[in-house]
């Protein structure tokens, strides 16, 4: 039997969230991160486990999300101090779904 890919979702406003929360009811094991603990919260009581800083995803997972309201969040959570590059192993997948203007 295969392992689950480990998913990694950062940013858990009202889509991230949502999003977060189907991959957790799809079965996946999932580590959550966010700037705001009530949403991190409330996915660890439905089975998630908290992270705490992007860096820390990246290390435990096989697939990065995000989900981040500004372009220079993204930039920061992505390449900044113990951002998900510090963390970031070979195969590392990285998917952002940001609603910003594109680079």
């Amino acid at each position: 039997m295969t392992e689950k890919l480990k998913v990694g979702y950062i940013g858990l406003g009202i889509m991230g969230k949502a999003m977060a929360r189907n991959i957790l009811k799809a079965g996946f094991p999932l580590w959550v991160h966010n700037r705001s603990r009530g949403a991190v919260a409330e996915l660890v009581a439905e089975g998630a486990v908290e992270a705490f800083s992007p860096r820390e995803v990246a290390e435990q997972v096989d697939l990065v999300i995000t989900n981040l309201p500004d372009s220079p969040d993204v930039e920061w959570v992505a390449l900044g101090a113990e951002g998900i590059l510090e963390g970031a192993h070979p195969g590392l997948i990285f998917v952002d779904h940001s609603t910003i203007k594109p680079a």
